[in-house]
């Protein structure tokens, strides 16, 4: 879980109240997550902040800043914003928890989750920098979220779902199937298709293309890659 964790960095930007800043760090501390990063605070570092950071100081401490999101952002291949309102532009835009999955799923590198400025949130400008946005349901007649409320709730889902990833699934498991290996994949399946008479490769139609975009959703584990080339070899067995 920890080596997941050192991936994610909480990105707050143009945060005004310093005691916001230590609230999230602290929300942060619980739910695992180390790596916070600053844009452009106001009165930081603050007697305030680490007031209500309530220890988790060393998260302040090591904390980094950046005098733009640009700048805070460019080491990180998946970046996912917040927002607490639809907006004109259509972002992919995901729920704490669906986004939670996607990336106990995939094996990206580096995640930044950005979190913009207490009354007015992200603006386009800083959206259009993001991969996705999350917007975290809530009261349609209220939906005003504390700042670190919002830290807190989107820590949650992904410290739940790693947790849950982590005692469900062995290290072996957890080794998406390289796209190499889904192509050896796809002529086996096919060439057995065609032993079997259910795929005429004269009259194709649409039969692999569409078995293709299936599996390519699934995004296959290395080793149920290996249990379906299994499959295939026996069924191939006993239709010599």
């Amino acid at each position: 879980m920890k080596n997941f964790f050192e991936k994610v960095c909480i990105v707050l930007v143009g945060t005004t109240h310093p005691g916001n800043i230590g609230a999230a760090a602290r929300a942060m501390k619980t739910m695992g997550q180390q790596n916070l990063r600053l844009v452009s605070p106001s009165n930081f570092p603050s007697a305030d902040a680490s007031a209500r950071a309530a220890g988790a100081d060393d998260l302040l401490a090591k904390s980094k800043e950046f005098t733009s999101l640009k700048e805070a952002i460019k080491d990180c291949d998946l970046v996912v914003g917040t927002s607490a309102r639809v907006r004109g532009i259509p972002w992919p835009m995901l729920s704490p928890r669906d986004f939670a999955k996607k990336i106990s799923k995939n094996k990206f590198s580096s995640i930044a989750i950005v979190f913009g400025k207490e009354s007015s949130g992200l603006s386009n400008e800083e959206l259009q920098l993001c991969n996705m946005v999350l917007k975290i349901p809530t009261n349609d007649e209220y939906n005003s979220l504390n700042l670190a409320a919002a830290v807190q709730i989107v820590c949650y889902e992904i410290f739940t779902q790693i947790n849950s990833n982590n005692e469900e699934k062995s290290t072996e498991d957890s080794l998406l199937v390289s796209q190499e290996k889904m192509e050896q994949f796809y002529l086996h399946l096919e060439e057995c298709l065609i032993q079997i008479g259910y795929h005429d490769e004269n009259n194709p139609k649409k039969l692999m293309h569409r078995l293709r975009r299936l599996f390519n959703r699934t995004q296959l584990y290395d080793s149920e890659w290996r249990i379906l080339r299994g499959i295939i070899s026996k069924i191939q067995e006993k239709n010599k």
